[in-house]
């Protein structure tokens, strides 16, 4: 398997990021289209409303979101096969907006993927 990094979107495209894959259901304010760089955005592997709402970026809840959010992943396992595509072809970045670069959606679908390579498989 190839490596998966994580990025703030607004940091500048590197040569090594390989695939990059903006995994937020909002696009990042002010980040042009253009400049980013982005190869994907698929919405469909963020975190829901919902949970993202109750979330709110409180590191206090980073555990709880997490749990949460692995199974909302785990429902829609299937719809991160361009994901796994990606990832199989090289390395992949995936990229987020929150100032935290510890507690936020994608350090959480990071470590998803990496349990589970293919869909279905147990941990």
């Amino acid at each position: 398997m190839s490596t998966i990094r994580l990025k703030r979107a607004y940091d500048p495209p590197e040569a090594a990021d390989g695939a990059r894959v903006l995994v937020d259901r909002l696009w990042p304010r002010g980040l042009s289209r253009e400049k980013s760089r982005i190869d994907l955005w698929l919405k469909d592997a963020a975190p829901s409303a919902a949970l993202r709402t109750w979330f709110g970026h409180r590191p206090e809840r980073f555990a709880e979101f997490s749990r949460r959010y692995e199974m909302e992943l785990a429902a829609l396992d299937a719809a991160l096969a361009p994901l796994r595509e990606m990832l199989a072809q090289g390395p992949l970045t995936l990229l987020f907006a929150a100032h935290d670069t510890e507690h936020n959606n994608a350090v959480v679908l990071a470590r998803f993927l990496r349990a589970r390579p293919r869909p279905g498989r147990e941990r």
